[in-house]
C-alpha cells in the first residue's frame, strides 16, 4: 500500500532541499539563487536556440486501474471485469469507461496506450523505474539511485532556457513536497537540478505560491545587493576579458528577475483566469492544477509535472474512498472510489486537452497522463480498514497498464497496443516507460542517446534503452 501524507515523506534518504526560489530569497546576502544559476550555466552545454516545445506530465500515484479506465474487458469473467461498462467515443472502435463521458467526446484529440508494462510491483520500485527510466538498484523505497527525468530535463535545457520561469515545475498536495516523495531526486546530477515545487491545493480559496515575491525589507536588501553586484561587476569587467564575468552578470540578473518578475507571479496566479475557464476545469485539485499547468507552459516553462492524488485535499474524504489511485480493497471500495474520483478526473483531463487545442498549443505541448502501473485483472475482496466490511479492490500490477497522450503535433485518435482477454499482459506493441521518455525527450529536442557524468565522472546514458513510439511521431491530420 502507498503511504499516507503523514508518513510518506519519512523514507530514508537525503534531507529535503530548499525550494528553487526559496534558496534565492534566503540567500540574498550570501550563496543564493544566482550562485546556483551560475554553477548550472558554467557546467552546461554551449548555448543554442531552443524550440518552443513543452511537456505536461500528469502523474496519478498509486496506479489507476486499467480495466476500469481505458482497457475495459466486458466479455471477461465477472471476477475480472468489474462493475462499469464501456461507452463509445467519437473515434470508431475506441471505447472507454462510462464514467468518462467528456473524454468520449474528444477522443479524437488523444491516444490510448494499452500495453505499458515493467517489472516492479512496489510503489517505490515502480516510481523509480518510471521516473528515472532505469532499472532501480532496489525494488522498494523512494530515493533514486539515478536522476529523475525532471533533473535530466533541467540539466539538458538550462543552457537553452531563457525565460524567467524555472525549467521544471511540479505541483503536489500539502505535505507531499519532499523531493523523494515521488522519486524526483537528482542523484548524481546534484540538488540544483530539481524542480520548483508548488505545494498545496490550488482550488482552495487561500491558495498561494510561496517565495514568488519579496517583502519590503527583503526588497531593500535586494536593492543594496544589486547595486553592490553592479559595482563589483564593473570593476571585474575591467580586469577580466574571458567572458566569465559577463556570464555571472547575466545569471545574477536572471535570479533577480525570478524573484521580482510580475510575469512569473502572473503565470502562477489562477485568479487572472476567467471564472468560466476555472469552472470548465472544475474546482478540484485536479482541475486547477491542470489549468495551472497550461498557464505555465504558455508562459514558457518547458516541463510541468502535476500530481493528481486526492481530488479534494482541502475537504473531508468519503469513507469508502482512498487518498490516491491505490485501490486495494483494504484501502477503499474501488467502485465507490471510482464514482467519486473518475468524474473529477474526466472533467479535468478533458478540459486540459480541449484547452490546449483551443489555444493552439497542441503542436507545442505534449501531454502525458499516467500512473506507475495498472491493477490486478482479478478482483480481490477484503475487509476495508475504513468501512469494516468486505469490499472489492485490485492490487498492484506492473505487467499491464494504460495511459493517454495528447498534443505534441502527433497523430491522435489511436489505440496503441493491446492486452489479452483478461487484461493480464500485452499481446501487441509492448511499451516500457523508457519508450514514453524517449518520445518526451525527442519532443523537447533532447538527444536521449546523450550521456551525463555520474559521481565519478563516468558518462551515464540519459536512457539506457528505449525508443520513441513511432505511432506518435507523425503529424496530426
Amino acid at each position: 500500500m502507498i503511504r499516507r501524507p503523514s508518513s510518506f515523506g519519512q523514507c530514508a534518504g537525503p534531507v529535503s532541499r530548499r525550494s528553487f526560489l526559496e534558496a534565492g530569497a534566503l540567500g540574498l546576502a550570501g550563496f543564493g539563487l544566482s550562485d546556483l544559476l551560475r554553477l548550472r550555466a558554467l557546467a552546461s552545454e554551449a548555448s543554442r536556440p531552443m524550440p518552443r516545445r513543452s511537456v505536461i506530465f500528469v502523474w496519478l500515484p498509486g496506479g489507476p486501474p486499467h480495466m476500469e479506465t481505458y482497457d475495459m474487458k466486458p466479455q471477461a469473467p465477472s471476477e475480472y471485469r468489474g462493475d462499469f461498462h464501456p461507452i463509445r467515443t467519437n473515434v470508431p472502435g475506441m471505447e472507454i469507461c462510462e464514467l468518462f463521458p467528456l473524454q468520449a467526446k474528444i477522443a479524437d484529440k488523444f491516444n490510448i496506450i494499452r500495453s505499458l508494462h515493467h517489472e516492479f510491483a512496489d510503489h517505490g520500485g515502480a516510481h523509480k523505474r518510471f521516473m528515472t527510466g532505469r532499472i532501480p538498484a532496489t525494488p522498494t523505497e523512494f530515493v533514486n539511485d539515478a536522476p529523475a527525468v525532471t533533473s535530466i530535463v533541467t540539466k539538458m535545457l538550462e543552457a537553452r532556457h531563457r525565460g524567467a520561469l524555472p525549467p521544471v515545475v511540479a505541483g503536489v498536495d500539502g505535505g507531499r513536497g519532499h523531493i523523494d516523495t515521488f522519486c524526483l531526486g537528482p542523484a548524481y546530477l546534484g540538488s540544483a537540478q530539481t524542480p520548483f515545487m508548488v505545494v498545496g491545493d490550488p482550488s482552495a480559496p487561500d491558495f498561494k505560491v510561496q517565495n514568488l515575491g519579496l517583502t519590503a525589507d527583503m526588497a531593500v536588501r535586494l536593492d543594496d545587493r544589486t547595486h553592490l553586484l553592479k559595482g563589483m561587476d564593473r570593476l571585474r569587467r575591467d580586469l577580466d576579458q574571458s567572458g566569465l564575468v559577463e556570464a555571472m552578470d547575466r545569471f545574477s540578473q536572471r535570479a533577480v528577475t525570478m524573484l521580482t518578475s510580475a510575469s512569473v507571479r502572473e503565470a502562477f496566479d489562477l485568479s487572472l483566469e476567467p471564472t468560466a475557464v476555472r469552472d470548465r476545469y472544475g474546482w478540484s485539485a485536479y482541475g486547477q492544477r491542470g489549468l495551472l499547468a497550461r498557464r505555465l507552459v504558455e508562459a514558457g516553462c518547458p516541463f510541468v509535472t502535476m500530481v493528481w492524488e486526492n481530488p479534494f485535499p482541502s475537504k473531508p474524504m468519503p469513507k469508502p474512498c482512498t487518498y490516491n489511485w491505490d485501490s486495494h480493497a483494504v484501502n477503499c471500495h474501488m467502485f465507490d472510489d471510482a464514482r467519486w474520483r473518475f468524474p473529477v478526473y474526466d472533467q479535468a483531463v478533458s478540459a486540459l486537452i480541449q484547452d490546449l487545442y483551443d489555444r493552439g498549443l497542441d503542436k507545442e505541448v505534449l501531454l502525458v497522463v499516467t500512473g506507475e502501473f495498472g491493477r490486478t485483472p482479478r478482483l480481490e475482496q477484503t475487509k476495508g480498514s475504513q468501512t469494516g466490511v468486505a469490499q472489492p479492490g485490485r492490487d498492484h500490477w506492473p505487467q499491464a497498464g494504460s495511459l493517454i497522450v495528447s498534443g505534441g503535433g502527433m497523430r491522435t485518435g489511436q489505440i496503441i497496443g493491446a492486452t489479452n482477454s483478461k487484461g493480464e499482459y500485452p499481446t501487441e506493441r509492448p511499451i516500457t516507460p523508457n519508450d514514453i521518455w524517449a518520445t518526451v525527450y525527442q519532443h523537447l529536442g533532447i538527444d536521449y542517446n546523450d550521456s551525463l557524468p555520474d559521481y565519478t565522472g563516468r558518462p551515464m546514458p540519459i536512457l539506457p534503452f528505449g525508443a520513441p513510439i513511432p505511432e506518435l511521431l507523425g503529424s496530426a491530420s
